[in-house]
C-alpha cells in the first residue's frame, strides 16, 4: 500500500490538472493494461532492460493500480488480501512449495 503521503501527492498531481474527469474505470483500466506492456516490452527478447525505465513503467502501472482503486472505493489491502486467502486455499503449500507447475487442492 502507498503510503499516505504518497497517495496524497497522486490525487494532488491530478487535482491540480483536472484529470480525475477522465479516470473512468474503463479508462484505468486501459491505463493499466497498456502500461504493462510497455513494461513487459522492456523485457522482449530476454533481454536485460535498463533498471530506470523499468522502474518508471512499473510507477506507471501501479499508479493506474491505486487510481482505480481509489475510484471504485476499494481498499488495497483488503482485496490484496482476500484475494491472498482465496489464492492460499486454492493452492495449498504441500502441493505447490517449490513447485513451478500449480496444483490445485484436490
Amino acid at each position: 500500500m502507498p503510503s499516505p503521503a504518497t497517495l496524497q501527492a497522486l490525487r494532488t498531481f491530478v487535482a491540480e490538472r483536472d484529470w480525475d474527469q477522465f479516470h473512468t474505470p474503463e479508462n484505468l483500466a486501459k491505463s493499466i493494461s497498456i502500461e504493462a506492456a510497455e513494461l513487459l516490452e522492456l523485457y522482449q527478447w530476454g533481454q536485460t532492460p535498463d533498471q530506470t525505465r523499468v522502474e518508471e513503467e512499473l510507477a506507471d502501472v501501479l499508479t493506474y493500480c491505486v487510481h482505480l482503486a481509489s475510484r471504485l472505493n476499494l481498499d488495497i489491502d483488503e482485496i490484496i488480501l482476500s484475494k491472498l486467502e482465496k489464492t492460499n486455499a486454492k493452492y495449498p503449500v504441500e502441493l505447490n512449495q517449490g513447485e513451478i507447475n500449480k496444483s490445485a487442492e484436490p
